[in-house]
């Protein structure tokens, strides 16, 4: 199958929500039982929704589901003239959940995503999430303790403002295949198909031209550390730590001073799995979400 008919697929299953000026790409379970909780969903770099497509049905059995692409990946906007910072993408994210008439839902994140969930918890800390309420936060595989991450070569290529344009523009879809090799724990689970449908998702709407810009997440990582680690210390939110063990960016030490410095966390580890667990084994990450959400 080709990379346009899976990412055709995936298209299907969401719709456009405009906020501000943008366009969100937003997929949402075909249940939508008014008696189910929502889970909102906050996916990672450089991907997007379609990491979820392994475990959307399985999670919509007890969830409304929503996952949305942050402005700058997937199908959502890409706009040269932005700035993608977190703190934007976060006001980005509740826009969207008011919108969507979202006042209180479970919180997944990973990656990219784990930094828009640490600036929700900063303003639910000081009283600021007015209108919306988190239930639970589930932390994935995300380098908070940026000190921490193993950066891999690309990130640190893309991360410089001189040379970063330009890698951007040479990337392509071999790039992307040999660097989820390399983070997977069993390579051999990176199936061609979800490779390209991921790039023409990162390459729509001229997604090159942005890929430099939204990696400049890692430096707001260390510019907002103590408000956003500062948060975590802080909150009395009960988290999930949710990590797979073999992630050789997001290492398995984040996950235990993580566990260690947030008073209400419990945390799973998945052995054997890299950086992209609900790809590379859905049905065990999945079924660890669950266990700690049907719990909570």
């Amino acid at each position: 199958m080709n990379e346009k008919n899976k990412a055709e697929q995936w298209i299907a299953q969401g719709r456009m929500v405009e906020i501000q000026v943008n366009s969100l790409f937003v997929v949402e379970s075909k249940n939508q039982d008014s008696q189910l909780p929502f889970l909102v969903i906050l996916h990672g770099y450089p991907t997007c929704s379609y990491d979820y497509h392994k475990v959307l049905t399985m999670l919509s059995v007890h969830f409304r589901v929503v996952i949305h692409d942050h402005l700058g990946f997937g199908f959502s906007d890409k706009p040269k003239d932005y700035s993608y910072t977190l703190i934007d993408q976060c006001d980005v994210a509740l826009q969207l959940w008011e919108r969507l008439g979202i006042t209180k839902a479970h919180v997944l994140a990973h990656d990219y995503g784990t930094s828009v969930a640490t600036e929700l918890v900063a303003r639910d800390n000081h009283g600021l999430l007015s209108g919306f309420e988190i239930k639970t936060l589930t932390l994935c595989n995300g380098s908070m303790h940026i000190e921490l991450a193993q950066l891999r070569l690309i990130q640190r290529l893309l991360l410089n403002r001189i040379i970063g344009p330009s890698m951007a523009n040479l990337s392509n879809r071999s790039t992307l295949a040999k660097n989820l090799k390399q983070i997977y724990f069993d390579s051999t689970k990176v199936s061609e198909d979800e490779v390209d449908a991921l790039w023409h998702m990162m390459i729509h709407n001229k997604g090159k031209a942005v890929i430099h810009q939204t990696t400049q997440y890692i430096k707001q990582r260390k510019q907002f550390w103590y408000r956003w680690i500062g948060a975590l210390q802080q909150t009395q939110l009960p988290v999930h730590v949710l990590w797979a063990e073999n992630d050789p960016v997001a290492v398995i030490e984040m996950a235990e001073v993580l566990n260690n410095e947030i008073t209400n966390a419990i945390k799973t580890t998945l052995p054997q799995l890299g950086h992209f667990p609900m790809l590379e084994s859905p049905d065990r990450w999945g079924q660890a979400v669950l266990d700690y959400l049907l719990k909570a």
